[in-house]
């Protein structure tokens, strides 16, 4: 992930209003607005999960006409909870969302999010669509037991060198399945084994990211105790599959109806694979999909922060994306 931001972003903004919610199960749920307090509500959802929302992810939208709110979700970032996995699942943090725009008196927003964010914003969006304007999803995962396997197995076919680096912690007999494992390991197992496990994962996710071996977590990752109970809370989704149907963020993808919803999707994204963004399109049929060359999971890569950046100024500016995106092709009729 690049160090500076790319030139598509906007500059740098502090909130003007930080909080929480009241404390409900064990959890102090933060959140945050930024820019400019009449303009277009627009609430981001972070990925992982368990990454929580960092200070760029502010910088996705213009500050003279929106009115971003940021919330990190149960168990992560700046949010509190002695027992981080107690009464953490999708539905509660849906709940979250429904709490935080009651709390700003919103009648209905739009929701943007990117990577397990998309998929969550599109379980929202399923169980409230009079609460959302629109959608804006990026890089989505639907949390299906497909999307899992791809990322612990299946994409070691692209980069079978930094794979191994993850795998060769696994006994040999439960490679064929290295989700289960390392999931129920990060979960459950002997502290020291648990770390190497989540250092390796991590590693691994940073080698699809920028499509090419990398070198293990730098200091920058966080400390040890940071990175272990950001992939406890991961693993903690990935073993109930999200907390999803076997079909995923799509189950409920009927109930949208017209709620616009532009999709981008990385041609080179080795993480959620582009699979997903065609599987969602075809569930929604009003939707929008933009495949952005050149780019893979990153919400930094210049193709896509301008793609991402240009999607959400489209919503802000027209409400729809009528004039953006492709639509769902049509039909052959012969």
């Amino acid at each position: 992930m690049p160090s500076a931001a790319p030139d598509a972003l906007f500059p740098a903004i502090e909130p003007y209003a930080h909080s929480f919610l009241p404390e409900q199960d064990g959890h102090s749920v933060y959140f945050e607005q930024c820019g400019n307090p009449t303009g277009l509500p627009m609430l981001f959802v972070h990925g992982g999960p368990g990454s929580g929302a960092m200070p760029r992810h502010r910088q996705f939208f213009d500050p003279r006409s929106t009115r971003v709110i940021l919330w990190d979700q149960r168990g992560c970032g700046r949010s509190r909870a002695e027992q981080p996995l107690a009464h953490n699942t999708t539905a509660h943090l849906i709940a979250d969302m429904e709490r935080i725009r009651a709390a700003l008196s919103l009648e209905a927003w739009w929701v943007v999010g990117g990577s397990w964010g998309a998929g969550l914003a599109l379980a929202y969006a399923s169980a409230h669509p009079q609460r959302c304007l629109g959608l804006v999803l990026r890089g989505t995962f639907l949390g299906r037991a497909a999307d899992i396997r791809w990322f612990f197995q299946d994409a070691a076919q692209l980069l079978p060198d930094a794979w191994w680096a993850l795998a060769r912690h696994v006994p040999s007999a439960q490679r064929g399945d290295m989700a289960a494992y390392v999931v129920e390991q990060v979960l459950h197992g002997e502290a020291a084994h648990a770390l190497a496990l989540a250092k390796a994962w991590s590693a691994w996710e940073g080698a699809l990211t920028d499509r090419r071996a990398s070198l293990p977590p730098s200091a920058g990752a966080g400390s040890d105790a940071t990175l272990l109970a950001k992939y406890r809370l991961q693993s903690h989704y990935l073993a109930a599959q999200c907390f999803f149907p076997p079909q995923g963020a799509l189950a409920g993808c009927a109930s949208l109806g017209d709620v616009p919803v532009a999709l981008l999707h990385g041609r080179l994204d080795w993480i959620c694979r582009p699979q997903s963004a065609w599987d969602v399109q075809q569930a929604l049929p009003g939707s929008r999909l933009q495949w952005v060359d050149q780019a893979g999971h990153s919400p930094y890569e210049p193709t896509m922060a301008a793609a991402l950046v240009g999607a959400i100024a489209h919503a802000a500016q027209h409400g729809d994306f009528r004039t953006w995106g492709q639509p769902v092709p049509a039909a052959d009729g012969g």
